[in-house]
């Protein structure tokens, strides 16, 4: 070796030439790479190296404070419109009480209520409130948030009925549906969660109340628990307002029976809409997973087909769903309105439909900003979640 080609050697690092030109070759390239890799940028931070794993949890991090951060605006922006919505269709208390006060004595509601002050003092006051925890004060003079701890805590029970309800028909149904791909039991799954999903909800739960409570009496028609467990449940130290853990903390079987019996047909006629939904993402994720790279490998190293679609390829096709899960929480905290007055569950939404009927459009403007605010920490929180399972998604 000549001294030109000793002192090229040395400036590439060792690396050989492919040519006379003096261009690398596809071994020298591929070395080089390997000794520099590329560094991807998320937010600022470094996303390779030996300190990979230390850039992601950093990542990750800042990921989750800036969505924290974010619910407050988007919490703040809810809150705006549900204000102003409320101010347009007029004034609340004469909505409320026309008819059956005199001119005067709406005149003196309205100032004890400072609804003649500027409706931007009346905006300012209200968001004043809402960060001190007040979400104001229905007609009857209670506080909403009052009214949001007794009765939020059934709502919130019913939600969490519901969502056993979804994932127990839609997931089995839809990786079903997705193992029998283009049969008769397929194509009727499919029909049946578009049905779920475009059913009304008060109308399900009719039909549901007509045969299962009317017709075959296997079940209670409404409440969430017979009048005698439920005065008796009252006595129940700490009260927590969800009928299951009073009940369990009661100590009798037969009351927890009776409150899961009265749960069955309005958790089955809100969870109905959501598994649906869930029936068509799991279809469609795992057919779309059956076909992976990796899948393959399963399949080849001799697993059973029940193996792979179990343990590996339904895994990930559940991700979808726990990212849409906050959405869909949402709408059942919507159902929950229509549900709740249909089975006389009185939670949150029944209230709510009560002080509607009520015109009492300060305790509607109250409960609704609750629920906004709940929708924006519950989106926070799914979005942690998904950071947290899947590997794929990027700061």
């Amino acid at each position: 070796m000549n001294a030109a080609s000793r002192s090229d050697s040395m400036r590439g690092g060792g690396r050989a030439t492919g040519g006379p030109s003096g261009e690398a070759g596809p071994e020298a390239v591929a070395a080089a790479e390997t000794r520099a890799p590329v560094r991807v940028r998320r937010f600022g931070l470094p996303w390779a190296g030996k300190s990979s794993g230390d850039s992601r949890q950093l990542a990750l991090l800042r990921y989750l404070v800036i969505r924290l951060f974010l619910i407050l605006p988007t919490a703040w922006i809810l809150v705006t419109v549900v204000f102003f919505l409320m101010r347009v269709i007029g004034d609340p208390i004469s909505a409320a009480m026309g008819g059956r006060m005199t001119q005067e004595q709406i005149e003196v509601r309205k100032e004890a209520a400072g609804l003649n002050r500027p409706i931007l003092t009346q905006y300012w006051e209200y968001i004043s409130g809402l960060m001190h925890g007040d979400f104001g004060h229905s007609q009857d003079n209670r506080q909403i948030s009052e009214v949001v701890t007794t009765y939020g805590a059934a709502t919130l029970e019913l939600v969490f009925w519901a969502l056993l309800v979804a994932f127990a028909v839609g997931v089995p149904l839809g990786r079903y549906a997705a193992t029998h791909r283009d049969s008769t039991a397929d194509a009727g799954l499919r029909l049946f969660a578009v049905l779920a999903y475009a059913a009304p909800v008060f109308f399900v739960g009719l039909l549901l109340k007509l045969i299962f409570a009317v017709k075959l009496e296997w079940l209670p028609v409404a409440g969430r628990a017979s009048t005698s467990v439920e005065l008796q449940l009252q006595h129940v130290s700490p009260k927590t307002n969800i009928m299951v853990i009073d009940a369990i903390l009661y100590g009798d079987s037969g009351y927890l029976i009776d409150v899961l019996k009265h749960a069955i047909l309005p958790a089955v006629a809100l969870g109905l809409l959501t598994a649906g939904i869930f029936l068509r993402l799991v279809r469609v994720n795992l057919i779309q997973t059956l076909r992976s790279e990796f899948v393959d490998a399963a399949r080849a190293r001799g697993l059973s087909a029940r193996v792979v679609t179990g343990r590996h390829a339904v895994r990930n096709a559940m991700i979808p769903i726990i990212t849409v899960m906050g959405m869909y929480i949402a709408t059942m905290l919507g159902g929950a309105v229509l549900t709740e007055t249909t089975f006389e569950w009185k939670g949150l939404g029944y209230q709510l439909a009560e002080y509607l009927h009520q015109r009492d459009f300060i305790a509607v403007q109250g409960i609704v900003a609750f629920l906004a605010l709940a929708v924006a920490v519950i989106s926070f929180l799914v979005d942690a979640i998904v950071a947290l399972i899947d590997p794929r998604v990027r700061f």
